[in-house]
């Protein structure tokens, strides 16, 4: 249940002092600039609307580690009564130009960190209200405005007097009646002529409405839903960035009081995460590159399916649940216990599935054709352990994996086929029963070889890591074929055969020049030999090779490349020639025959 009061912003405040309103720790810090603190400051001067704040009330099933709002420090640690879910920015923006006494944290209009506090031009407030914007003044934390380069002091505040004389309140403590008093004597006091009568028409136009200011406050109750609290924070913070499970999860998980008393400290997923992430891709890069981040590559909401993939088959096989799933809701449903018992298997299954990825030549992050497939694969390690180490077993995994590569299954939606893969797989390599839709429903059509042409497809990666695993050998360093070990110490990428030069001289027939059927797996080296036509450039490579030429020619064979179009420059000969070659490539890696589009349908070769 949710309930709407009116709190003035003075209570507000003081509850975030004393540590009574807290933010979850899901919150990200932010942090407003000057001028957006000047307008919220003027807003609350004027009692225009500030907006409704939301907050949960705490002591619920729903349990988050909390934080104090910036620049709050109260005593001891206090349990949060409250939890700000939207309204951070303006309650702390105003918690520290309204009530901290020190300057505010912020930053300039480019973004550059700055210290300021904040004052009300006097006179200008008692004026039109429109005027008020102008009323808010800040000034650098040493109270010393400058210009010219900070070399003329153009305003100096640094004592009440002068405070005083320049008609500048300064409004760090306008809730603390005792200095406010203070202050107005001595501002009187400057000039009792002028400024009585100024300061009766300021206390009623300014100090008056921000004493009486009241802020709208919706709670939500203490048996508010986590998947609710998830779903509320997001409609409200559209502005900001998406909220991430991991983040929720990290919250709430911190907040188990039942770990923290068994253990005598919370639990910290981030840096349980960061070290089954960088112990997974310091050995296996295909998963990330851990300098660009831990979200690089294999992400946590990766890690975290895989693992309510496992927990709900687990659930349906002991009747507990009714399907396997991954959903943000299986996500945020996650019990920290199973979470702990979980993790260390889910992060051995994926280092099975680098040294999987490490058999199909697939070892760098941009050769990686999905990452999506890698969840529900080592979801299905986890399930069958060491069952998936038999050569039957290892078998259907490479059919399975292939098919959802070449048939470019994982492009659009995955979340129903983690679900499928993971309950027809198991079944297919632990009882041999029927194969899964990703292996069935797969087919590869020949003229997609055509439409094959960037890295933007996972069907273009498929294939060169296909020509790797087959046992291409490299035009340069052609004493051994590419190996997994090889690829960055030899800069192998895709390569051009038929170069894009020789098609300004060459007839392509009217055939793709650029797809993956004219490119393949080779080493920066090779390739800065491979200028010109195929006959100029091969003769080079095999002078270099030291080769006679019909020995490069099993080199250029085992590209799937026919050795005498090549040498004759015949690119018709060599384009068709290679197709069928590739087609079988993906017929065997599939264990499927490949299709023609214009085929009736179930015509199938």
């Amino acid at each position: 249940m949710a309930a709407l009061d009116n709190v003035k912003l003075k209570d507000v405040l003081a509850d975030v002092a004393s540590g009574s309103l807290q933010l979850p720790d899901f919150q990200r810090n932010w942090k407003w600039d000057d001028d957006r603190i000047r307008a919220i400051i003027a807003t609350v001067t004027l009692d225009y609307p500030l907006g409704v704040v939301m907050t949960l009330q705490t002591g619920g099933a729903t349990r988050f580690r909390s934080r104090t709002l910036t620049g709050a420090r109260p005593d001891g640690d206090p349990a949060a009564d409250l939890l700000l879910l939207d309204g951070q920015q303006r309650l702390t923006s105003l918690f520290q130009a309204l009530w901290l006494d020190a300057p505010v944290e912020t930053a300039d209009a480019r973004g550059k960190p700055i210290q300021r506090w904040y004052y009300v031009d006097i006179a200008k407030a008692v004026g039109p209200s429109a005027d008020r914007d102008e009323a808010i003044v800040s000034v650098p934390a040493d109270k010393v405005l400058r210009t010219d380069f900070n070399r003329t002091v153009v305003l100096d505040l640094r004592t009440t007097e002068a405070e005083c004389a320049a008609g500048l309140f300064p409004l760090h403590f306008v809730f603390d009646a005792q200095r406010v008093n203070e202050w107005k004597k001595a501002y009187i006091k400057a000039d009792e002529d002028r400024n009585w009568d100024l300061w009766g028409q300021f206390d009623e136009a300014v100090l008056q409405q921000v004493r009486a200011f009241q802020v709208p406050m919706i709670r939500l109750g203490a048996s508010t839903s986590m998947d609710a609290v998830c779903a509320v924070f997001e409609r409200v913070n559209t502005g900001g960035v998406p909220l991430n499970v991991f983040e929720l999860l990290t919250a709430t998980y911190a907040g188990d009081r039942d770990y923290v008393e068994q253990n005598g400290d919370y639990y910290q997923l981030p840096e349980v995460w960061r070290e089954i992430k960088q112990a997974l891709a310091s050995k296996y890069p295909v998963f990330g590159r851990l300098e660009s981040g831990l979200e690089n590559g294999l992400s946590s909401i990766d890690f975290l399916q895989a693992i309510a993939l496992v927990r709900t088959w687990e659930r349906k096989q002991a009747g507990a649940g009714a399907t396997v799933s991954c959903k943000r809701r299986d996500l945020l449903d996650l019990p920290l216990a199973d979470f702990v018992r979980l993790a260390p298997k889910l992060a051995d299954a994926f280092a099975w599935v680098g040294d999987f990825l490490e058999r199909q030549c697939i070892v760098r992050p941009a050769d990686l054709p999905y990452k999506t497939q890698l969840v529900p694969l080592a979801a299905v390690r986890a399930i069958l352990d060491t069952a998936t180490d038999s050569l039957g077993a290892q078998e259907k995994i490479e059919q399975w994996y292939w098919c959802g590569v070449l048939g470019e299954m994982y492009g659009g939606s995955t979340e129903t086929r983690f679900t499928k893969d993971v309950e027809q797989l198991v079944p297919w390599i632990a009882q041999d029963e029927k194969a899964p839709e990703t292996v069935t429903e797969a087919f590869f059509f020949n003229d997609r070889l055509d439409t094959l042409t960037t890295r933007n497809s996972a069907a273009y990666k498929g294939i060169y890591a296909l020509l790797i695993k087959q046992g291409a050998v490299d035009w340069h360093y052609t004493d051994a074929p590419l190996s997994p070990g090889r690829l960055d110490e030899y800069s192998v990428d895709v390569r051009q055969i038929f170069p894009r030069t020789w098609f300004r001289r060459g007839d392509s027939h009217g055939l793709p020049t650029s797809s993956i059927v004219n490119k393949t797996p080779l080493s920066y080296r090779a390739a800065m030999d491979m200028t010109g036509a195929p006959s100029s450039y091969l003769s080079t490579m095999i002078a270099a090779s030291d080769m006679r030429p019909e020995w490069f020619d099993d080199v250029l064979s085992t590209h799937l490349i026919d050795p005498d179009a090549l040498r004759e420059n015949d690119y018709e000969r060599f384009y068709r020639d290679r197709s069928k070659q590739l087609q079988e490539l993906v017929h065997s890696a599939m264990g499927k025959r490949t299709m023609l589009r214009d085929l009736p349908e179930g015509d199938v070769r």
